[in-house]
Formats: structure tokens, sequence, C-alpha cells
């Protein structure tokens, strides 16, 4: 399957929004993020929580906690769990389904080690895991799909098969924005961010989760070590985790960002085949199918 490729090129007021951000301190911004995000003087985090629900039409029906006063904080809100039944995981253990609620930024086929982010753009496997062509080479020729989460989604990230963890690659770098403007105009921008990398072994083969951070995006967590950044390290680390025993349902939570960004999967060469219809722009539902086991 070819990649489906989203046609609209960037446009000047693109470029004009993503300029600013090549000379701002991004990683004092989200630590600033960070702390007002986390202050718990009550008047103020609910004031913070009812503007931002309004503004970006959060839909509360789906909270488990519908209340603003119910939250010690925003960031609990940002990352509000959902009342069960809310997301329900669909199909079967050969079905791939969604990791998170976002719009499908790209979604297709690797071509040898090269990725489609936009038109004119693209960024290499091996830079995205972290410049180790062996951990590269296990999804060359594969399949992968990009999925944008916007201030208004769920913020969870959940496991689009079972799986059985067996490294984790923690890779510093940038917080550019990861809004559509971005990523039509700023070159290898998920290569160049600050990410975590969580490759699993499934019944597909070696499965890569991609949480990709950026500006504003105050902290990455996993379910199994809880906060990873901030702070941000100096070089890339890598924890090998075949002895820890850790394995994951389909549709269990795995990680979760505080403020949104970005998940990339990857899958390794005629593993998976992706649904016919999906494509650049369309909306997600954590849960849905995205595709199956061939």
């Amino acid at each position: 399957m070819n990649t489906i490729r989203q046609q609209q090129g960037a446009s000047w007021l693109d470029h004009l929004k993503s300029w600013p951000h090549y000379a701002l301190p991004q990683h004092a911004i989200s630590r600033l993020t960070y702390r007002l995000t986390r202050i718990q003087t009550t008047w103020f985090k609910n004031a913070f929580i009812r503007w931002f629900a309004q503004h970006f039409q959060v839909n509360w029906s789906e909270a488990l906690y519908p209340r603003p006063e119910d939250y010690r904080h925003f960031n609990a809100f940002f990352t509000r769990p959902l009342r069960d039944g809310a997301r329900p995981i669909e199909g079967d253990g050969n079905t791939v389904i969604s990791p998170a609620d976002g719009h499908i930024s790209q979604i297709g086929s690797i071509d040898r080690d090269a990725v489609f982010q936009a038109k004119g753009h693209a960024f290499s496997v091996t830079d995205l895991l972290g410049g180790d062509t062996q951990r590269a080479a296990l999804f060359r020729d594969g399949s992968f799909v990009t999925v944008y989460l916007s201030p208004r989604d769920y913020h969870r990230v959940h496991m689009p098969l079972s799986g059985k963890l067996r490294e984790t690659i923690y890779i510093p770098g940038r917080l550019f924005s990861v809004a559509p403007h971005a990523t039509r105009t700023i070159p290898r921008l998920f290569a160049r961010n600050e990410r975590l990398v969580s490759i699993f072994d499934t019944d597909a083969g070696a499965m890569a989760v991609v949480l990709v951070g950026a500006i504003n995006v105050a902290a990455i967590e996993t379910v199994w070590s809880g906060l990873v950044t901030p702070p941000p390290r100096p070089g890339i680390e890598v924890e090998d985790c075949q002895q820890s025993a850790i394995e994951l349902e389909r549709g269990a939570e795995m990680g979760r960002f505080n403020m949104g960004s970005t998940v990339i999967l990857l899958f390794g060469k005629d593993q998976i085949r992706w649904l016919q219809g999906l494509q650049a722009g369309q909306p997600l539902r954590m849960g849905q199918p995205l595709g199956s086991l061939l």
C-alpha cells in the first residue's frame, strides 16, 4: 500500500507561524507550562479549565469527572480519564486500533527507510529511532501511521496491539510545534523533536510506539516508568526491558502526554494491512480499527 499523501503544500501563513519556533526557548517555555498547569489555587485552576473546555469544545459527557472542581490542577483535567464505555475497543486480537484520539497526519508504507511527513518533507526511520541502523531495519519497507493530538482530544495513549515491551529509547531534541502548519514547513520535524520510543514484540512482529514531544508538551509519561521527561537529558538513553516482563493488552493505557502532541506507529514489512479509505486529515478515536494483521 502506498502512502496516502496529504497533497496540500505549505502556504506563506504556515511559514509565518513556524519561523518564530526556531528562535524560541522551547524547553524553557515548556518548563513554565509544566508549572502553570500544576497550580492548585482553586479559583485559578477552575477558571483555566472552564476557559479551555469552552474554547476547545471539550465534551464533558465523556469524562469520568465532569466538573472543573473535580480536578486538583489543570494537568489532571488535561489527562482526564474517560467514563467506562466512552472508547470501545473494536475488532479482535488481529485488529490494529488507533492508539489515541486525534487526526491522521499521514498513513501508509515506509519507503525503505523513509517516512512521509508532508508534501516536500520526509524523515528516516533511522533518525526517528535514534540513529541505530539495526533497530531501524526492523521496520524497513514496513507500515506507519502518524496521529496528531489536538488540544481538545483525550490525551492518554493506548496499545494498538497486545505486546511485550522489548526496549525504550529516550532521544533528546527540540520542541517544535507539531501542528499541521509545522509539519508542512519544518524539515524532519518528528526526527528532531524530543521523543520516547517504545518497542514491543507483538503478533505482528516488532511494533514501535513513538511519543513525540512538542512546545508546551511539558511531560511524557509511561505506565511502567512514570514521568520520563522533563527534565531533558543531553544524550540518547536506551533501556533493555526484555527481563522486565512488562506486557500490555490491546487497548490498555501505555502512556500519556501532559499537553498534546503526536504518536507515530511503525510496523515491519508484510505484517499489517491498513484499512481501505483511511487518509490524511481523518479524525480518529482511540479504539477504532486502523488495520489488521496479515
